[in-house]
């Protein structure tokens, strides 16, 4: 079972709606969100999971972003999304999660049929205080010895496997890397299923800048079935113009290198050539829209559920 972990930022929950429209990951995949914002856009994707009858995981006090803040800057009960959402969350589908951290306040008693995320072993005392009744659904861990013997039930093993540089440009320096191979040591690792942060990783930034490189990110799997990623890099890369031209460059390698290796192809994968043929610049949210969805879609396959 994988949990790809995703924030509730547009693109990746066009890139959830997008993959579920299209009937194009399984019941083995269950996205979990962590809000960053009320939104139009987070209320349609909870609305289209629980529409197509798929499982999502929906973290109910976040670490980072501005939920539970609205979009004006309002509490939740003034705005009306609030409502409607509130009702989406409490249907069968969605499995409410919480995360244990000394700065988050638990609003819950009782764990019963939801999820547990801890990430430290300061966050034990308060996890094991919330579950003395019932064990969680799930608990979702770093793969830490001193946290994993501490918790019962089934355990859900969350890394963040993607490398960050501090800038596009220093992807050069290592353009293929190993990614995790959680897809098939998990089970025999204790644990009931993995999850990551995709390629976007578990940093989290509110602002965004013109970079001065374009750097698209493509996992695949490799002839002894570890993932790993590969990074396309633009190759004129002295300042932050022309953006458009850099992700023609970017994304005319990504095409000649993974038809010459056999990558399987994805609906994201085809939207990259697709660009590539049609000299089109979509903008770098849907870059990272794209390759989230390749991931996951090949993720499904991998695990057997869509052909």
């Amino acid at each position: 079972m994988y949990f790809p972990f995703l924030r509730g930022r547009q693109f990746e929950l066009l890139a959830l709606r997008e993959l579920l429209e299209n009937d194009l990951i399984g019941d083995n995949i269950i996205p979990i969100i962590e809000p960053v914002r009320l939104s139009s856009s987070l209320l349609k994707t909870v609305e289209l999971f629980n529409k197509k009858n798929h499982k999502l995981v929906f973290v109910q006090n976040p670490s980072v972003g501005a939920y539970p803040v609205s979009m004006d800057g309002d509490k939740q009960d003034e705005n009306p999304l609030y409502g409607k959402l509130k009702i989406e969350l409490d249907k069968v589908n969605v499995i409410k999660a919480y995360i244990f951290q000394d700065n988050n306040e638990i609003v819950v008693s009782d764990m019963k049929d939801r999820i547990a995320i801890i990430d430290s072993v300061d966050d034990i005392s308060s996890y094991l205080e919330a579950c003395k009744n019932e064990k969680p659904l799930y608990t979702i861990i770093p793969d830490r010895r001193s946290i994993k013997r501490n918790v019962k039930g089934d355990k859900i093993i969350l890394e963040d496997s993607f490398i960050k540089q501090k800038r596009n440009v220093d992807y050069k320096n290592n353009t293929d890397e190993f990614f995790s191979d959680w897809h098939r040591e998990y089970i025999e690792e204790g644990y009931s299923g993995f999850s990551d942060y995709s390629i976007v990783g578990s940093e989290y930034s509110e602002s965004g800048f013109a970079p001065i490189a374009v750097a698209i990110h493509i996992v695949y799997l490799s002839s002894d079935d570890d993932l790993r990623v590969h990074h396309f890099v633009s190759e004129h890369n002295i300042n932050n113009r022309d953006i458009a031209g850099k992700f023609g460059e970017a994304v005319s390698e990504l095409k000649h290198w993974c038809i010459e290796n056999k990558i399987q192809e994805t609906k994201g994968l085809k939207a990259f050539y697709d660009y590539c043929d049609k000299g089109r610049f979509p903008g770098l949210g849907v870059v990272k829209k794209c390759s989230i969805m390749h991931h996951l879609e090949l993720m499904s396959k991998r695990l057997g559920e869509t052909k």
